[in-house]
């Protein structure tokens, strides 16, 4: 992150890697960049690299995938979709099934509404179609590749 060096910290290392980790480097670094490009962004960066990802999701107490699923459901409950994008890529990073997230919706849907089921899956079958389109993408690439040897 472009900033004084003075503000990374052993939090902001341990948050930076498990966040690259769970959410991929590509949005990692689009967040960082526009922060950077954007003074007024970083101080949010630094709190949310330190505090969430490096206080939070680095304590032993709960596993990855756990973790993943209620992000999703707290996210969708919010209303917060877009966030929940990048959070159903990182429950499938950290392990999660197309069923495991659609059943976390499910329940959410449950305990805070039919509309954040309904909006929260949309927005999730969205993600893992792109994400299959991807993968689809990354196969044809490497048989491509191969077969200019």
């Amino acid at each position: 992150m472009s900033q004084d060096k003075s503000q990374q910290n052993e939090m902001f290392d341990r948050g930076l890697a498990i966040r690259r980790e769970v959410l991929g480097n590509s949005y990692v670094d689009q967040a960082i960049k526009k922060a950077a490009s954007e003074p007024f962004l970083l101080p949010v960066q630094q709190l949310a690299t330190e505090f969430a990802w490096g206080a939070l999701w680095s304590r032993p107490g709960l596993e990855r995938k756990i973790r993943s699923f209620l992000s999703m459901a707290f996210l969708a409950a919010n209303g917060e979709y877009e966030e929940l994008r990048s959070h159903v890529r990182g429950a499938v990073n950290n392990g999660a099934t197309r069923e495991e997230i659609c059943e976390v919706l499910l329940h959410a849907g449950a305990y805070c509404g039919l509309p954040v089921a309904l909006h929260g899956t949309r927005v999730a079958k969205e993600v893992l179609d792109e994400m299959s389109s991807e993968r689809r993408s990354d196969k044809q690439r490497k048989l491509h590749m191969g077969a200019d040897r």
